[in-house]
């Protein structure tokens, strides 16, 4: 029997809690000898991540127990953490541990724990490593460093270095061999060909992003395991100075061949696209290189937020493994001699960037509307994919999930607006005749990012209430081609806050949201855009801001770590040249003209988007008669991790929208909301 209720009073089996134990999902895919290692987060041990291991006959088991966090603070967003091999004497890992970013060396199953590799610093935040490459015949691991020289966050150099596998460098930087120089700004962890003789990495320069512009450097590499004749190979990093018209050439991975040759993915024409270059042939002038197969208006890699990533792999039959569509929406295999693109079938709607291949075997890690993310295997000879570790269970009755749908909607100048719209959805509820529901419009971080169509608890804990999402990829997301990724330039805290506010509109117009009830959330860049909205117009009745840039002028002046730090050059513009917009548009210089009551969540340990931010903004708005809240939470960073703020979080949120939306319910902590 279905029942009549308001929306937003729908009783739900998905309480925060059943959220909270279910965030985050499984990374970093590696095979090693026959056994699938990954790891997994554990939102109820500090937020942790662990590796795990799966064994050929199926079993699984978390293989480092509290308080080992596997996970690297290079670029802050980090990357690949770890890599393994198989010894005489057993399985060897190498992996990054969060809290002192060492590596270490473990060998499990020996009874002994894991030994550190790298030393401590003293200097600004130490040295970190990302994207391990393990050299047992040297008795080394390459990958990349962090090396910070000075307290600011932008005292830093990061080059290629080789570490001993003995410990010889535990206590001596000085044992660390550094492979390649310091030219560049960034650099990805080395990609070593079929022979050994040649090294090949991704670098780019401030100020551009790894989606701007990249080059990729490739070296000799000696008998002595020296790095020597390093030249870039392909690629464009662009102009200096961001320009309106001119552009650089993103290559967003790379991988050898078993030929020699390099494959890699780059959008020249516009798309992320595979393509394949000789080194050999290119040694003497400009590298020429090839599409692998026809041109399609896809994309087959994504932006470079974390070192490491893996959007393909060529495989033992000299097919590639592909990911590819608006994002990483398919798996594929792809045959570069005839151009035909195959796709393994399954329910799976997206894909993580982050690919191992064993044999005719591909493994990846996928997610569809209706099941979280899980490891699936995809067998190349028979077609046939199935998960096989991680998998997906149904935390509660299915029928609780929302059912989404992908739209484009019509933003100002007639453009396209990408959104995922998940109604409210109760298997035994419905709405009155004649109430529409609220919607609460999600804007995804990055700016350069998206929001893919899979199953978040975190949604169906609103739409299972009769609180409608709609998660919005403005112009500036990836997954549509660079022409729709670059609207945003130079017009931040404009396109975005158009194109969220042309689906809330719309909806409303068309009758599917009460426009009475509109509300805005997101973290991060996406908290940016819902305080730029708040600041910017009347459409929302409120909003939840979480870890947010709110002072232009402040993140660009040394208030954000390395990576970042000159981001705003293309997404805003110069400051020495537009100084004024900066002022302009940021948030806490608007706190005047907001007048919705807002929740305000942010860790005090984010070194990308600082708590001073948040702390100047709730001082300008304090006593101008907003409603609004703000909490905070130790030791939690850029994102929540921990089971117990993603509670809070969570349960405030909903506070916010029934106290603003006039709803009664009476199953979370009420929210204390000043003025």
């Amino acid at each position: 029997m279905v029942t009549t209720a308001p929306y937003g009073a729908w009783p739900s089996p998905i309480d925060a809690r059943t959220v909270a134990a279910h965030d985050g999902r499984p990374a970093f895919l590696g095979l090693v000898g026959d056994d699938i290692w990954w790891t997994e987060p554990r939102p109820a041990e500090g937020g942790r991540r662990t590796l795990v291991r799966r064994r050929p006959d199926g079993t699984e088991e978390a293989e480092l127990p509290a308080p080992w966090n596997v996970r690297s603070r290079v670029l802050e967003y980090g990357g690949r953490p770890w890599t393994g091999t198989v010894t005489d004497r057993g399985p060897l890992i190498v992996f990054s541990n969060f809290a002192d970013q060492r590596l270490y060396a473990w060998e499990p199953g020996s009874g002994a724990a894991p030994r550190p590799l790298t030393p401590l610093s003293a200097v600004g935040d130490g040295l970190r490593w990302v994207d391990p490459v393990l050299r047992p015949e040297r008795g080394e691991v390459w990958c990349v460093l962090e090396e910070f020289t000075g307290p600011a966050p932008t005292d830093v150099r990061r080059v290629i270095a080789a570490v001993p596998l003995d410990g010889a460098a535990a206590e001596h930087r000085d044992a660390v061999r550094e492979l390649s120089d310091d030219r560049h700004r960034f650099v990805t962890g080395p990609r070593l060909s079929p022979d050994g003789r040649r090294a090949a990495w991704i670098a780019w320069d401030h100020p551009r992003m790894p989606w701007d512009g990249t080059l990729v450097m490739l070296a000799e590499v000696t008998a002595e395991g020296e790095f020597t004749g390093s030249r870039p190979l392909v690629g464009d990093l662009g102009p200096t100075v961001p320009d309106a018209t001119a552009r650089g050439e993103s290559v967003a991975q790379i991988e050898w061949d078993a030929d020699g040759s390099l494959l890699y993915v780059s959008d020249p024409d516009g798309w992320w696209e595979l393509r394949r270059v000789d080194p050999g042939a290119a040694a003497g002038g400009p590298a020429a290189s090839r599409r692998l197969g026809p041109a399609r208006q896809e994309e087959f890699g994504g932006p470079l937020w974390n070192v490491g990533q893996r959007w393909f792999l060529p495989l033992e039959s000299g097919t590639v493994a592909t990911l590819h569509g608006h994002g990483a929406n398919a798996l594929g295999i792809l045959d570069p001699v005839s151009g035909e693109l195959v796709d393994g079938a399954g329910p799976w709607t997206e894909w993580a960037p982050d690919l191992a291949a064993h044999g005719s075997r591909v493994i990846g890690i996928a997610a569809g509307p209706h099941s979280s993310y899980e490891i699936v295997e995809l067998d190349t000879c028979t077609g046939r994919s199935r998960p096989i570790a991680s998998r997906h269970t149904d935390a509660l009755d299915p029928a609780y999930y929302p059912r989404p749908r992908s739209r484009t909607f019509t933003g100002p100048d007639g453009r396209d607006v990408h959104a995922h719209i998940y109604p409210p959805h109760h298997p035994d509820h419905t709405g009155p005749d004649g109430e529409l529901p609220p919607f609460v419009v999600w804007a995804h971080g990055g700016p350069t990012g998206r929001a893919p169509l899979v199953l978040d608890l975190e949604i169906a804990y609103f739409t299972s209430r009769g609180i409608g999402v709609a998660q919005v990829n403005y112009g500036g997301s990836t997954g549509y081609g660079r022409e729709y990724r670059e609207r945003l330039r130079g017009r931040w805290g404009v396109v975005d806050v158009e194109d969220c506010a042309a689906v809330a509109r719309s909806l409303a117009d068309e009758g599917t949201a009460d426009r009475a009830r509109l509300a805005i959330r997101g973290g991060s860049a996406g908290g940016w855009t819902t305080a730029a909205s708040l600041t910017t117009t009347d459409l929302y009745a409120c909003g939840t801001i979480s870890y947010p840039v709110l002072d232009l002028t402040s993140w660009a002046t040394g208030e954000t770590h390395d990576f970042e730090s000159r981001y705003l050059e293309s997404l805003v513009g110069p400051l020495a040249e537009v100084p004024e917009r900066y002022r302009e548009r940021s948030p806490l210089h608007r706190a005047d003209r907001i007048a919705a009551p807002f929740l305000l969540l942010q860790g005090l340990d984010d070194v990308i988007c600082p708590p001073a931010q948040c702390e100047r903004f709730v001082a300008e708005v304090a006593g101008r008669g907003v409603a609004h809240a703000y909490l905070t939470f130790a030791g939690e960073g850029h994102g929540f991790r921990r089971k117990e703020t993603i509670v809070r979080a969570i349960e405030a949120e909903l506070a916010l929208y029934t106290e603003t939306f006039g709803i009664d319910r009476d199953d979370i902590p009420a929210l204390e909301l000043r003025t």
